[in-house]
C-alpha cells in the first residue's frame, strides 16, 4: 500500500472522527453513534476473478457499530481526492464482500452495510452515482437489473450549517475544504484546538497536493501547533524563507555568470548547492 493510501485512512480511523463524520453526514448531527459503540472491522477482502485467480481489496476504513452488545451495523468511509468514474463497481464489491462475510460467519442475524464516500474535489463530481448511470443496459433487460447507488459527499460543498455539526477535528479539515473552494488563495483561520493535529495536516497535504501542510510537521516547535492559525503564521514563514533563498539564488547566479565565483565558490559561501547556481 502506497504511503498516500495509508494517510488518507489515518485520521479516519480514530472512533472520535468516524463516528463525527457518520452523526452530521447521515443522521443531520444527531449523535446517535458513540465514538465507544465503534471497533474496527476487517478492511480486506478477497474475491475470485474471471482469471480464475484470487485477489485481495481494501477499504478505506471500516467499522463495526455496536448497540447494548449487539452488532447494529458496519460502516465504511472512503476518501476521494478525484471523481472516479467507476467508483459505483469498487463501493458495490466492498459492500459485497462485507455481506459475503456474513455468510461465512457463525452469527445468525444479519446487519447491514453503509458505506460513504468522502470526495474533497473543489468542483462538484459528475461521475455516475448509480449502476445504471454506469452500464448500458438493453431496454429489454432493464426491468430485472437491480439498480445500485452509492453514497457520495462533496466536502468542500458542505453548507455551513452542516461544517457547524461537526465536534470533531473533522469540522476543522471540512471548513478549510468548503473555504479553499471559495477562495482559492485562503490563508487558514480557524482559531479551535486541533486534536489530531499531525494526522489532519497530513490528509490536506495528501488530498490539496500542497506538501507544505506536512512540512510544518517537520520543523522546529511543531509541537506549540495546536490551530489552523498557527499553521497559517507557519505557512506564511516558508514563504517568506522561500523568498529569501529565491533572492539570493539569483544574486550568486549572477555573481557566477560574472565569473566573481566559481559555482563551487558559491556554493560555499552562499550555502546553496552549485546545481542550483548555474
Amino acid at each position: 500500500m502506497g504511503q498516500k493510501d495509508i494517510t488518507e485512512k489515518i485520521l479516519m480511523d480514530y472512533n472520535d472522527i468516524f463516528s463525527d463524520i457518520i452523526n452530521v453526514l447521515l443522521f443531520d448531527g444527531d449523535r446517535r453513534v458513540d465514538p465507544d459503540s465503534l471497533e474496527s472491522a476487517g478492511a480486506l477482502s478477497q474475491y475470485k476473478a474471471d482469471d480464475g485467480a484470487i485477489h485481495q481489496q481494501e477499504r478505506d476504513v471500516t467499522k463495526n457499530w455496536n448497540g447494548n452488545g449487539i452488532r447494529i451495523a458496519t460502516f465504511g468511509i472512503e476518501n476521494q481526492s478525484e471523481d472516479e468514474r467507476d467508483l459505483v463497481f469498487r463501493v458495490l464489491s466492498y459492500d459485497g464482500a462485507s455481506y459475503r462475510s456474513q455468510l461465512l460467519s457463525d452469527r445468525k442475524e444479519r446487519i447491514p452495510v453503509a458505506t460513504i464516500v468522502l470526495y474533497f474535489g473543489s468542483d462538484h463530481g459528475n461521475a455516475p452515482r448509480t449502476l445504471k448511470e454506469l452500464v448500458k443496459i438493453p431496454e429489454e433487460l432493464d426491468k430485472f437489473i437491480n439498480d445500485y447507488r452509492i453514497n457520495v459527499f462533496e466536502i468542500s460543498w458542505l453548507t455551513e450549517e452542516q461544517v457547524s455539526m461537526f465536534q470533531s477535528d473533522f469540522g476543522v479539515v471540512a471548513d478549510f475544504f468548503v473555504k479553499k473552494r471559495l477562495d482559492p488563495d485562503y490563508i487558514p483561520a480557524d482559531k479551535r484546538v486541533i486534536k489530531h493535529v499531525d494526522e489532519v495536516m497530513k490528509l490536506l497535504a495528501v488530498m490539496t497536493g500542497d506538501d507544505r501542510y506536512e512540512k510544518v510537521l517537520q520543523e522546529e516547535g511543531k509541537e506549540d501547533i495546536q490551530t489552523m492559525c498557527d499553521v497559517a503564521e507557519r505557512l506564511e514563514k516558508q514563504g517568506y524563507e522561500k523568498g529569501r533563498k529565491d533572492e539570493r539564488i539569483l544574486i550568486f547566479k549572477d555573481l557566477v555568470k560574472k565569473g566573481v565565483y566559481t559555482p563551487e565558490q558559491a556554493e560555499k559561501e552562499s550555502g546553496i548547492s552549485a546545481k542550483e547556481l548555474v
